[in-house]
């Protein structure tokens, strides 16, 4: 592989912002471990055909996309990475939401709630 290659890998996948990493990380803090990555991916379901899922997984699946964002380790399984390709996540603290948000330019449609897509 070239380094021009490794670029072009680094650049790829899901994009998380600096305020999403310090979430991610005073939420590792809280529970006391450092084994654990943020897992993003995408189920069937939700009013919209496809649903994210954002959780804690300790677990190294064949064929994971694995991204580091300053020590925030974020893996996408190989079935949703497709879906995810260019998505951001950000973290939103204010008066009207808290959460993370994800702005994906590979959902061609969402649903009210946020969380689910086509």
């Amino acid at each position: 592989m070239s380094v021009q290659d490794e670029k072009t890998t680094v650049s790829d996948g899901i994009l998380l912002s600096d305020a999403a990493a310090a979430k991610v990380k005073s939420l590792l803090e809280q529970e006391g471990r450092d084994d654990l990555a943020l897992r993003v991916a995408v189920q069937p379901g939700g009013c919209s055909g496809l649903r994210y899922q954002l959780f804690f997984d300790e677990r190294s699946l064949d064929g994971d996309v694995v991204k580091d964002f300053g020590g925030v380790k974020v893996v996408t399984d190989r079935m949703s990475a497709p879906y995810l390709n260019g998505a951001s996540i950000d973290f939103v603290d204010t008066i009207e939401k808290q959460g993370f948000t994800i702005d994906n330019p590979n959902a061609t449609g969402s649903c009210a709630c946020g969380d689910s897509f086509n």
